[in-house]
Order: structure tokens, then sequence, then C-alpha cells
């Protein structure tokens, strides 16, 4: 046992032992705090989870009329503004993670990890003119994997389908956690109740109206989410005496509050270094890439990023909270809207019940359009080895967005874990698809041999270093060994890539 200013905190290996940090994230309730209840009955979140599930299929099916293609269906007509652009962007990387997970790492890490949680934004920005040329390279193309594909040859490419699949399906999975979660913390409805109703609609939505539904939902979602948060962390402040928890916390958990914490200090650049590899290598971002206009993209995407930049900052903030104000956390997933609904009481808990349940909404849609999109152009297609009819890809794209929330129900249901070990297993898998992403896209020198070797010595490198040291430097151990290896791999087999080759309407190889 260590009290590194966080509580009681198990610790699980030696090598944690020396920085304070629990690797699977329990943390239990310690001497003198208090254990809360629900604040709200299970009758009402029943109530609210109905009229939720009601509005966003209801919503789905009525957007979803637009999809009378499978371009429409899957990138929205390529037609995308920048208004639904920024919304989508922004409500689909406010996710449960950013409201559940923010205040989670300040609770265990302090202030650099509400810090470390915000640096995701940078991943955005660095996106932002990569989607403008990916726009501009494959104005007919439909998912990332295509793109490697056709770039770097097949052998990169699964690997790199590999890696894309794994990584959606711990996102959704650490989604659908997180639905299950926050329906028990907030009204007591039993775990496994909340999270198959939060994906049972999110996959009916989904299915009626496709991309069009998802950023359709977006937006409305974006907008309640911002408001959301404003109105939280407004009541938040006004109840509590920022002066007051900062001296608490001196007092009693000053490892919170230092600069020099190990641990925190590293998993700075390792959020860092997995956001700029959820974002460069997820189909989630490079299918609305495809679905935004022309020119669209980068302002968009930066847009996008500046508005989220604030928000895990914030929300971060309620985890700080906790120990000052003795509120007893069982699961460290779940301080931040137990901290909220406690301050705020009945009215806040309803209140933090819909931003969540809308950050959920519009991560676990965007996922299931976006993945069903590999599965249908990147395996189902290369499979049939014929022209696929437009109704068959929709009928295709239908059965894999019911596999996948099937999937990730499956693998939810036994609430193993906490969000942040489900989702950061998969942080040194897409740390390794940076380097050649980012080649990919810009040098006619990067080539398959480059690619392959980067991919595969950076995931065994970070995997190793997850197992022997801990989540918060896998990313980082994965992005560095996998930039080192493709350099080198650049070096000693150079290629020469034609990028406008990537211009014609249907994939080659």
């Amino acid at each position: 046992m260590f009290d590194a200013g966080c509580g009681m905190i198990d610790v699980g290996s030696g090598a944690l032992a020396a920085f304070g940090l629990d690797p699977l994230g329990q943390y239990r309730i310690g001497s003198g705090s208090l254990a809360s209840a629900p604040i709200l009955t299970p009758a009402a979140g029943y109530w609210m989870l109905g009229i939720f599930s009601v509005l966003w299929v209801g919503l789905g099916i009525w957007w979803g009329r637009r999809a009378t293609s499978y371009d429409g269906f899957s990138v929205a007509g390529r037609n995308v503004g920048l208004a639904l652009g920024t919304a989508t962007a922004v409500a689909t990387w406010i996710t449960s993670n950013t409201t559940m997970l923010a205040p989670q790492f300040a609770l265990q890490l302090g202030v650099w990890g509400a810090l470390a949680y915000s640096t995701a934004s940078f991943g955005l920005f660095a996106f932002a003119p990569m989607s403008g040329r990916i726009r501009r390279l494959m104005p007919h193309g439909y998912t990332a994997v295509e793109f490697v594909r056709r770039r770097y040859g097949p052998v990169t490419t699964v690997m790199f389908l590999v890696i894309s699949l794994f990584y959606a399906l711990t996102w959704l999975v650490s989604m659908s956690m997180a639905g299950g979660k926050l329906l028990h913390v907030l009204s007591g409805i039993p775990y496994p109740v909340g999270m198959s109703v939060v994906v049972l609609v999110c996959v009916l939505y989904t299915l009626f109206g496709g991309m069009y539904a998802v950023i359709g939902t977006d937006f409305i979602q974006s907008l309640i989410i911002l408001v959301g948060l404003v109105v939280v962390a407004t009541a938040v402040l006004y109840q509590i005496d920022i002066a007051d928890v900062h001296a608490r916390l001196q007092a009693d958990r000053p490892m919170l509050l230092s600069i020099a914490f190990p641990a925190a200090l590293m998993a700075l650049f390792n959020n860092l270094l997995f956001g700029f590899g959820e974002i460069f290598h997820s189909n989630v971002w490079w299918s609305r890439a495809f679905a935004m206009r022309e020119g669209v993209g980068p302002k968009a995407y930066a847009l996008g990023g500046l508005l989220w930049l604030p928000v895990p900052i914030v929300a971060g903030f309620l985890g700080l909270a906790a120990p000052a104000l003795g509120i007893g956390i069982s699961q460290p997933d779940t301080v931040g809207p137990l901290v909220a609904a406690t301050l705020l009481g009945y009215g806040g808990a309803l209140l933090v019940f819909v931003v969540v349940f809308c950050s959920l909404a519009s991560s676990i849609d965007s996922l299931l359009a976006a993945t069903s999109d590999l599965i249908v152009n990147d395996m189902v297609e290369p499979c049939l080895a014929a022209d696929v009819s437009d109704s068959s890809k929709r009928r295709w794209s239908m059965i894999a967005i019911v596999g996948l929330g099937f999937t990730a129900w499956v693998v939810a249901l036994p609430n193993v874990g906490t969000l942040a070990t489900v989702l950061f297993f998969a942080g040194p898998m897409v740390a390794s698809c940076i380097w050649p992403i980012v080649g990919g896209l810009y040098w006619r020198r990067a080539s398959p041999l480059a690619a392959s070797s980067a991919m595969l010595l950076g995931n065994a490198c970070g995997l190793t270093a997850y197992f022997t040291i801990g989540w918060f430097v896998a990313s980082l151990v994965g992005a560095a060994v996998s930039g080192v290896v493709f350099v080198i791999g650049m070096k000693v087999s150079p290629g020469d890539f034609d990028f406008d080759s990537l211009a014609s309407p249907k994939a080659e190889g």
C-alpha cells in the first residue's frame, strides 16, 4: 500500500511503487471519507434514459432519410460544412474519457494529470492541415486503411488494419463501460442494464442514419455538452473555495500539487503522443476528412481543438476537489460525475447525466460508423473480389454496426478494470502509427519496409513497457521506437511514391 497524496492505492508492481501509481487504477476509500449513495432514484434514471434514447433514435431516423446512397451513409455525401464539421469534431472528442478520465487523471496524478489530458487537443490541431491534404490526395477515399493499402502495400495494411480494429474495439468498450458506470453511480441503475441500453441506442440510430445521423446528432450533442459543462463548472466553482481546496491538498496530499511527480510527468508526454496516435490513425477522423467539403477540414479541426482544450481542465478540477471534500471514491473513473452530482444535488445530477450521456453517444456512434466503413471497404469488398453494389455495401455496413455493438457489449459486460487501463492498452499500438501516417502523407521516400518495421517494433516495445512499467509510459515508448525505426527504414530502403496515384476512385492492389 502507498499513499501518494491520492488516498490509499494498491500498487501492483515494484516499478510503479516508486511512483505511487496503481496500474489497475483501483482506488480505495480511505479512512474518514464519505461513501456516496446515488443522487437520483432508479426511477428518475430510467426516465432520463428513456427520454434521451427515444430522442437520439428518432433524430437518427429523421436525418438518415438523406442517406439514399452508400456515399451518403458512409461519408455524408462529402458535403459537410464548417458548422457541422466543427461540431462533430468537438462532440466526438469530448468522449466519456474526457468527462470521466480527466478527473481520474487529476485524482491520481494531480495538477499534471488534468493538464496531461488536455494535451489531446494538440492532436486535433496537428490533424487540421493533414485533413486538408487527405481530402486533396484522395477525393474519392473512404478509410485510413485504404490509404495505407495504396501507399504501402498489403503487409503494412494487415498490421494497420489489426491495430485500427483493436483500437476501435477498446474505445467502444471503454465508453460502453462508462455508460454503465455513470448510470449506476448517479441513479443506482445496475451496471449491465445501463451499459446495455447505451450501446443499443447508439447502434439503432447509427444503423438507420449512418454518417448523416452521426453528424446531425453530434451537432446537438456538442451544444448540450458545452453548455452543460459551463453550467456545471460555474455551479461547482460557486460551491467550492479554490483556496481552501489548495490548502487542504497541500496539507494532506501534497503530491497532487507537486511539479516533480515522476509518473505524472511521464503521463503528460504519454497522453500527448497517445492523442496524436489516436487521431492520426483512426478512421473516425479520416472519415470526417472525406465527408467535409474541400477546404473545410483544416478550419473545422482547428476550431474543434480550441473548443475542446479547456474541457478536460475543467473536468479535472472535479478530481482535485474530491480528496479535499472527503468524498469517498470506490472507482476512480467515476470521480467527476460523482463530485459534481454530490455538490450540486438532484438538479446537478440530472445535468451531469445529460452531459455525460451525450458525450457517450457522440463518440460511440462515430466509432460504429467509421469502423463499419473499415470492415466493408477493407475486409468484405476485397474478399468478395468483385464490384459490390451500393445496396450490398449498405447491407454489409448494417451487419458490421450490429456486430461491433454486440462485441463491445460482450467485452464490457464483466466490467473489468478502469477506463484508463482498458483504453491505454491500445496506446502503444496507435502511437506506433504516427510516423508511418505522417511520412506516408508528406514524404515520397517513406517505404513499406520503414512503415511496417516501425509499427511492429514500436508495438512490441510499447506493449513491453505497458506490462513492465505502466500504461503511463507505453505510448511514449511506442512512438519513440517507431520514429527511430521509421527513419532508419527510409535510409535503408527508400521509396519513390507518386502521390497523384491516390486520386483515382478505385483502390489499387
